[in-house]
């Protein structure tokens, strides 16, 4: 297949792109192209929720479903204009130099090097041990599925409700669902995962053949995984917007919770199963369903464990 580069002007840089009508999902032939294309007309939604983070980039040279790599050291033939921000690594004992992503260009020169996915922080790089949010990331066991998500993500709703807590459901674009519930108030990596791995345990005590909080995978079968682990000043989280590895160009997009409620209700998975060109739909339609997770102001309850 013949390299097909172009030339983007955008904004105030001219921007080399290649392979665009490779095949990067053989399910429905959306080419590389497209990838970028969509991240273009996604960037008013996104950008806000890549801004500031530092960011892993998940990449498929050679199309979805083919090997990948994990990019956590911003590559050192970046352009000068996109920045980077350096964390400190306690196991590698150095810093890594992380890719800051926070404008269209820079997104597109992401998308070109095959980043799928956009994994960032759950903390702002200016204040690492501070998270901004807490992250329920629901992992269905075969042969469970997204609708026994939905139906744990039910139950930490009104959780949270009792707390006067709001929270914010969203497709993993994979096999799961995620809840966010954003704090942007002081708090640490202790506070949040240890209320995340509270919760686990007593979503498992309360319904033992509905939901597991141990890791070990051989536990999981036929049960929804809360996987409480995430809320980890080393890891990153598939960000709200990025498009995932699958098929079809799905995408962990937000969603509404009467929607979870509908999918629950029908049994019904296709409900929560996003693509990139529902996702640019929705967000024309309705806006950042996703915005208050960067500025609405919560605080951990303490949380009754009888």
């Amino acid at each position: 297949m013949p390299d097909k580069k172009a030339t983007l002007q955008i904004e105030d840089v001219a921007l080399t792109v290649s392979n665009l009508d490779k095949v990067f999902y053989p399910s429905s032939g959306f080419t590389k192209g497209q990838v970028i294309d969509y991240y273009i007309r996604i960037a008013p939604a996104l950008l806000p929720h890549l801004s500031g983070r530092p960011i892993t980039l998940k990449r498929y040279p050679d199309g979805a479903l083919a090997d990948y790599f994990y990019q956590k050291e911003c590559p050192s033939h970046r352009p000068e204009w996109v920045p980077t921000v350096p964390i400190w690594s306690a196991s590698n004992n150095k810093n890594t130099n992380y890719c800051l992503i926070e404008d269209i260009p820079s997104l597109v020169w992401a998308a070109n090097l095959a980043a799928l996915e956009l994994h960032t922080s759950l903390s702002l790089a200016a204040n690492m041990p501070s998270p901004t949010m807490v992250v329920f990331d629901l992992d269905p066991g075969h042969p469970a599925t997204i609708i026994e998500c939905t139906e744990v993500a039910l139950l930490l709703r009104t959780i949270f409700e009792n707390h006067q807590l709001a929270s914010y459901p969203k497709t993993s674009g994979s096999k799961g669902l995620q809840v966010y519930v954003p704090l942007n108030t002081p708090t640490d990596y202790y506070k949040t995962k240890s209320f995340a791995y509270q919760l686990a345990q007593i979503l498992e005590a309360q319904h033992p053949q509905l939901v597991v909080s141990n890791m070990k995978k051989v536990l999981r079968k036929g049960k929804v995984f809360v996987d409480w682990s995430q809320n980890d000043e080393h890891k990153t989280t598939v960000c709200v917007y990025s498009l995932r590895a699958r098929p079809e160009p799905t995408v962990s997009a937000p969603v509404s919770w009467q929607e979870v409620e509908r999918a629950w209700q029908t049994k019904d998975p296709s409900i929560l199963t996003l693509t990139a060109s529902m996702v640019l739909e929705r967000f024309e339609k309705y806006g950042d369903i996703f915005e208050p997770l960067l500025t609405q102001k919560q605080k951990l309850p303490e949380i009754d464990v009888k």
